[in-house]
């Protein structure tokens, strides 16, 4: 006895799922990042960096969980991009997902440097084993640690991105401009990472072309979402 697949079904669950994980990765990256990361961490001040997450470990922890759902939302849309896409191009879809989990493999790594800043942020106490004049230089090693490896996976997440990309415009459903912000949210992703992994010289440059990527880069992925959400995998009848 052969049984069907319910195609439309799939294709509407995987975009529900992609969906709802995208924009809960949205607020826990802002929050996280944008929010947390932002204000504990004083580039070039390890001192004022120690002191502000060891007065707010309880918020740095937030970070930290933040940043654990990031990981665990980005697998969920590896996978369900795949399967909406995959009638698309079922080569390219997989290859994406592909590149998307291990985009979140290297995050993992970088997360754990983070967990190792909450340690010495909680050792740094009288009596510890680690004199207390060392502990902000190290942490701030493993900050800057937790920024190169993500940076690094970055750029991998743009190659992701560049093939998502391709897919929407490839697609008939989904609008052209979602694939246009997701294939310049690449460009800017790749150009940005490359420049803090190499340590470009041109600020002045390297800030405007970050400013100017940063509306596709918060827009693609989003809007894209929004659409998923509402829109994805949806029979015509049903709009």
């Amino acid at each position: 006895m052969e049984i069907s697949i319910n195609q439309p079904s799939i294709q509407r669950k995987s975009a529900l799922i992609a969906g709802v994980s995208l924009l809960i990765m949205v607020f826990a990256s802002f929050f996280s990042f944008g929010f947390v990361h932002g204000n504990l961490v004083v580039e070039g001040d390890p001192n004022a960096t120690f002191h502000n997450i060891r007065t707010s470990t309880v918020l740095f922890q937030a970070e930290i969980l933040g940043w654990l759902m990031i990981l665990i939302t980005d697998i969920l849309v590896a996978w369900a991009f795949y399967l909406f896409l995959k009638p698309t191009n079922k080569y390219l879809s997989l290859l994406a997902a592909w590149f998307r989990l291990i985009y979140t493999a290297v995050l993992g790594m970088a997360i754990l440097n983070l967990l190792i800043v909450l340690l010495l942020a909680k050792s740094a106490v009288p009596n510890s084993y680690l004199p207390i004049e060392q502990v902000p230089g190290q942490m701030m090693l493993y900050l800057e640690a937790f920024q190169s490896i993500w940076s690094i996976g970055l750029l991998i997440f743009g190659g992701h991105l560049m093939m998502i990309g391709y897919m929407v415009f490839q697609s008939e459903s989904i609008p052209k401009v979602i694939g246009l912000l997701l294939l310049l949210a690449s460009i800017g992703y790749i150009f940005i990472n490359v420049s803090n992994l190499f340590d470009w010289q041109n600020i002045e440059i390297i800030s405007i072309l970050t400013a100017i990527f940063q509306i596709p880069m918060i827009a693609g992925e989003l809007g894209f979402g929004i659409w998923l959400l509402f829109k994805g995998g949806k029979l015509p009848r049903e709009r």
